[in-house]
């Protein structure tokens, strides 16, 4: 298998749809392992419209590129209330990313 499926978690702020059946947002990944390109997204928004784009948004990002671009996008294209918990999804999504490089490159070693 080429890629690999990775989850980031967020706390949703109150007043929210989806606050009513999570806790948190999580935004899971599927990531092409050579490139760390995200090659399909989704994450736990109460609508399809709102999960399309979040994934139409990630889509293409490359993970060793860092995580600065793809949340500088959510904030600047992203006005719903939650816009920093995509964000901070997005920034354990890359953590968790990492950690997983980190296992591979000792693992091969």
């Amino acid at each position: 298998m080429n890629t690999v499926f990775i989850a980031g978690y967020a706390r949703l702020p109150a007043g929210m749809a989806a606050k009513s059946v999570y806790d948190t947002l999580t935004i899971t990944a599927e990531i092409d392992k050579h490139y760390g390109v995200i090659v399909a997204a989704n994450c736990t928004l109460a609508t399809e419209h709102g999960r399309n784009y979040v994934q139409n948004l990630l889509r293409g990002y490359s993970l060793q590129d860092g995580i600065t671009t793809p949340v500088a996008d959510v904030n600047k294209h992203y006005l719903g209330k939650a816009g920093n918990a995509i964000a901070s999804a997005l920034k354990d999504l890359h953590k968790q990313y990492e950690n997983y490089v980190k296992e591979k490159s000792a693992s091969s070693e």
